[in-house]
């Protein structure tokens, strides 16, 4: 690809968008992220006027690629998945690999939400109480129950190698990557406990981060380091 892709996220945020930036940097392929770039918020913007687009996305990410506009990350992630090899070739692997994304994306939601479990336009401090309450839940129903579906899947993959879909990595297990290194950081104690049980889980963590071009991201300026202003947020109240 000659022309670089233009992913639109919000500046100084890991988010949503770091799903896609995995699978673009495991690609090895040229993107700019556009808001971290000068005059980049306006352009991210207009990527969501639909006096300016024909097909606007509600929020980032966003990913330009030649004439098409891709909204929504795990729709981001099954045209790059497809594109780059990061996908069975299959249709019904493809598939397989999009529910799987789409249930990453379910427990992503419900990570956000235990720091914001009223509203969103409302400040952290504004539903502290209630977010201890939501963020007892997760840590203790929530967390275990998705990740022994994980934990499942790569056990049972038919494939060897210890990924969870096929023989080879794809975008799913990029993405579980970012969900146990979010989760890690947002609940330390919580998952530091539960790792013996999902070997599966962890290994394949490991191994991600291992990956030459990952580990090459890590280490460079590209990985925004998780905060507190993003959707992992590391608040040790909601571990008490």
């Amino acid at each position: 690809m000659t022309t670089p892709y233009q992913l639109y996220y919000w500046d100084g945020l890991q988010g949503r968008g770091e799903f896609v930036r995995l699978a673009l940097e495991e690609a090895g392929v040229p993107y700019v992220d556009v808001a971290r770039q000068k005059k980049g918020m306006p352009a991210l913007m207009a990527s969501l006027d639909g006096d300016k687009v024909a097909h606007p996305s509600f929020a980032p990410p966003v990913l330009q690629a030649g004439e098409l506009l891709i909204g929504q990350t795990t729709n981001i992630l099954l045209f790059l998945g497809a594109k780059h090899k990061l996908a069975p070739r299959a249709e019904a692997g493809r598939l397989w690999a999009n529910q799987l994304q789409l249930t990453i994306a379910d427990i992503v939601a419900e990570a956000h939400d235990t720091h914001h479990p009223i509203s969103t336009s409302k400040y952290y401090e504004d539903q502290k109480k209630e977010a201890r309450a939501r963020a007892r839940d997760f840590r203790e129903q929530r967390i275990p129950k998705f990740l022994d579906y994980f934990e499942g899947v790569i056990q049972h993959n038919p494939g060897r190698g210890g990924y969870a879909v096929g023989a080879r990595l794809s975008y799913v297990d990029l993405s579980l990557f970012q969900l146990i290194e979010g989760l890690s950081y947002a609940f330390p104690k919580t998952m530091a406990k539960l790792a013996p049980s999902y070997p599966g889980l962890f290994a394949l963590r490991g191994k991600v981060a291992q990956r030459p071009n990952i580990a090459a991201y890590l280490r460079s300026k590209r990985r925004i380091p998780f905060n507190e202003s993003g959707i992992f947020r590391h608040y040790p109240e909601l571990e008490k």
